[in-house]
């Protein structure tokens, strides 16, 4: 009841609606490179009088791009930032563009970068940076490539939402972000999957084809809240299958998709919006999450707060 209580409590607070008109669709065409220089610059100014929030930066050179923000349009948008002038200022005419911009890359990053504390020897070491973890554990090999949009044609022929993270069996998955357990169970596509809701309710993260017999790390269920880091479940090539428990995918691996969420008629409807993981599981390769087995599974080592949420 608790549990509940909680989940419904942080919704109600969390689920505030997006100004102006809803936004139907996001292409997230952000490439690494630029993602990376961004937060770099993000984190480097934290704290200065002159803080240059990434997803500022970004949305400038969105403008200015139509979106793609190769990494020379985003060292102009910080050089130009740097400035006194604002993004009106910068923009003119293509400014009308900003709120979409900034409205979008707020919806898709804004629960990866920020302040946060590592408990580690029992002393508390709070830091303002990628506070997001890779959805694989430290320590553990994987291989992907950009799959997004690629051809599946199990039950019908559609394109592939998500991105393939190929690894050894039992691998411990970790959450990306903090958020609330929504749905954790069989899917005949997914097999056993897990999908967690963003605090802000704006991203769905999905984790599927996890492992047979034993999916999901132990007592975890639909309405936990999860940290940053948590361990979730272990990879496996569970699902296409209308039967619960069959392994009928050929390769070990993970399925990671990120969906966004303006307004909750588009959460399960015809035209949701998945976006394209692959640079951002790249930003995330960095910071990993060191785990620990036990006698009931594989826990994290070092205990997370967000201080965003929590502050100390």
């Amino acid at each position: 009841m608790r549990r509940i209580f909680l989940v419904i409590l942080i919704l109600s607070l969390t689920c505030q609606p997006v100004q102006g008109k809803t936004i139907k669709w996001v292409d997230f065409q952000v490439p690494y490179e630029s993602l990376k220089y961004a937060m770099d610059v993000d984190i480097q100014s934290f704290g200065e009088e002159k803080h240059l929030p990434w997803i500022q930066t970004l949305a400038v050179a969105g403008c200015r791009t139509g979106g793609k923000c190769q990494l020379s349009s985003v060292k102009k948008a910080v050089a130009d930032l740097k400035t006194d002038r604002s993004a009106e200022e910068l923009l003119g005419n293509l400014y009308q563009y900003y709120d979409y911009y900034s409205t979008s890359f707020q919806a898709v990053l804004g629960g990866l970068l920020g302040s946060f504390s590592i408990e580690v020897d029992g002393k508390q070491q709070p830091v303002y940076g990628l506070k997001a973890y890779s959805p694989i554990a430290a320590g553990y090999g994987y291989s992907h490539s950009d799959d997004f949009g690629n051809e599946r044609t199990f039950g019908f022929k559609r394109k592939h939402l998500g991105h393939d993270m190929m690894g050894a069996l039992g691998t411990p998955i970790v959450a990306v972000e903090g958020g609330v357990v929504e749905a954790i169970g069989w899917n005949r596509y997914g097999g056993w999957r897990i999908g967690i809701r963003s605090f802000d309710s704006r991203r769905y993260y999905y984790y599927a084809h996890l492992q047979k017999d034993t999916p999901f790390a132990k007592d975890l269920s639909q309405g936990d809240i999860v940290q940053p880091g948590d361990v979730i479940g272990y990879m496996g090539c569970s699902g296409y299958s209308d039967k619960e428990n069959v392994n009928n995918i050929k390769t070990v691996h993970l399925h990671f998709g990120i969906q966004l969420i303006f307004e909750e008629s588009q959460k399960e409807c015809l035209s949701e919006i998945w976006i394209d993981p692959y640079d951002i599981v790249r930003l995330l390769h960095s910071h990993r999450s060191t785990v620990v087995p036990t006698d009931t599974g594989f826990v994290r080592k070092y205990p997370f707060q967000d201080l965003d949420v929590n502050p100390l």
